[in-house]
């Protein structure tokens, strides 16, 4: 145990949190409940708010423990890179050049396939988009799928059991279908540098496994989906008669996107090129959707959040890392994704001298096939969630169902990275 006070109240404070991510639909309830106090209950029932508040209290605790500059120095501490480097991509990546874009790509696909209309999109969105996110990042393909899914399968109409299912088979495929290049999922840029992993070595070690995985999960989600109550919408005649976006912007916003992935380590220059993309959208206003952000500032919010308040848990998390022999890493790693976001874990093993190739294979593959079970399991997931609560009853995603949810594609997972 460490003799250090701060880091217990730390964890004290990390258990709350999370705690509260189970709690959040709750507040949403108790808020319809109690309309003097509706609006501090909302804002407490927003799973994106959560490790942003309870980081605050945080900050707030160091600054009573050890003074104000400490706290601050703290905070000013902490890499906030992935939290605006997956702002900055969700609001591009749904612009309606790139959405329009990949819609009418997955228009064309649909019609090969041997299903109907509304249940190819769904398939495609939940196997097809994942995948693309080995190329574009696993942000953009979260953001661009749920907003492909989301008029076809998040709707009220579609039973609370296949939403759920549908969710949690996108969470999982996002979090493995990054493994097919050394750059797209946040917790294998985690150890790629120091361990040396290329993306060749990805796509031969984890990527086709992941690919098959991906391939399955999609393919049972859509039958659950084609058989539960609610039929699945069909695309609106207003979709299909939007006016096409001039191919040249769709180029420029093309291009923006692969230099804010291209940058996705220098913050500075890309909030430089979101800049220009905000110049861009507001130019050529009549071919764009509404920007998404506010979704995109609380997904954010969330994930610095997250970044704060896991900064201080590493002198519990790196013993078991470090102690557990390969396959109990692997299931290690799995449960404690669920818990902690799975690039810290990856980290803290990157920070292990002398790992075995075995343990690492096994820590990498057990923090992705993870990264489904709860909303701070994997970076994405705070974006998925945020823009498809809506469909959900309430307009909140229990933290307890999408557990419960998760555990058939997770395993599915789990099988495809321990036995292949």
């Amino acid at each position: 145990m460490p003799a250090d006070p701060v880091q217990l109240a730390a964890a004290l404070i990390f258990a709350l949190a999370l705690c509260h991510t189970f709690a959040a639909r709750q507040f949403e309830r108790l808020a319809s409940r109690m309309p003097r106090h509706a609006g501090l209950l909302h804002l407490l029932g927003e799973v994106e708010v959560v490790f942003g508040f309870w980081a605050i209290v945080l900050v707030g605790f160091v600054a009573l423990a050890r003074g104000d500059d400490a706290a601050i120095a703290y905070a000013e501490s902490r890499d906030y890179t992935e939290p605006l480097f997956v702002f900055v991509v969700m609001v591009i990546a749904a612009s309606r050049p790139i959405l329009q874009t990949v819609g009418r790509t997955v228009v064309v696909l649909a019609r090969v396939l041997p299903l109907r209309r509304p249940l190819s999109d769904a398939w495609l969105g939940l196997a097809l988009v994942p995948l693309l996110g080995s190329l574009i990042t696993e942000p953009a393909a979260m953001t661009i799928a749920a907003l492909l899914l989301a008029p076809h399968v998040f709707r009220r109409e579609v039973s609370e059991r296949a939403k759920y299912l549908a969710l949690a088979v996108l969470l999982v495929n996002v979090s493995i279908g990054g493994t097919l290049t050394a750059y797209a999922a946040p917790p294998v840029l985690m150890v790629t540098s120091a361990w040396q992993w290329d993306s060749a070595f990805m796509l031969s070690t984890f990527g086709w496994k992941a690919a098959l995985a991906v391939l399955v999960n999609a393919t049972l989600a859509t039958a659950v989906l084609g058989r539960h109550p609610g039929p699945l919408a069909a695309p609106s005649k207003d979709d299909a008669e939007e006016p096409r976006v001039p191919p040249a912007l769709v180029v420029v916003h093309v291009a923006l996107l692969g230099a804010v992935i291209v940058l996705a380590h220098h913050p500075v220059a890309f909030i430089g090129v979101f800049l220009m993309f905000l110049g861009v959208a507001q130019a050529y206003e009549r071919h764009q959707n509404p920007l998404i952000v506010k979704e995109a500032l609380l997904v954010g919010f969330f994930l610095a959040g997250l970044v704060v308040l896991g900064g201080m848990q590493s002198w519990w998390l790196e013993p078991i890392v470090s102690a557990l022999e390969p396959h109990a890493l692997f299931f290690g790693a799995l449960a404690l994704t669920a818990v902690t976001d799975n690039a810290a874990l990856t980290y803290l093993g990157s920070l292990v001298v002398g790992m075995p190739d075995p343990s690492k294979y096994m820590l990498v593959a057990g923090a992705v096939a993870g990264g489904g079970l709860t909303v701070i399991a994997n970076a994405p997931n705070p974006a998925g969630i945020a823009l498809l609560k809506r469909g959900f009853a309430d307009e909140s995603v229990g933290a307890g169902d999408l557990l419960v949810a998760a555990l058939a594609p997770t395993a599915i997972a789990a099988a495809a990275f321990l036995l292949l």
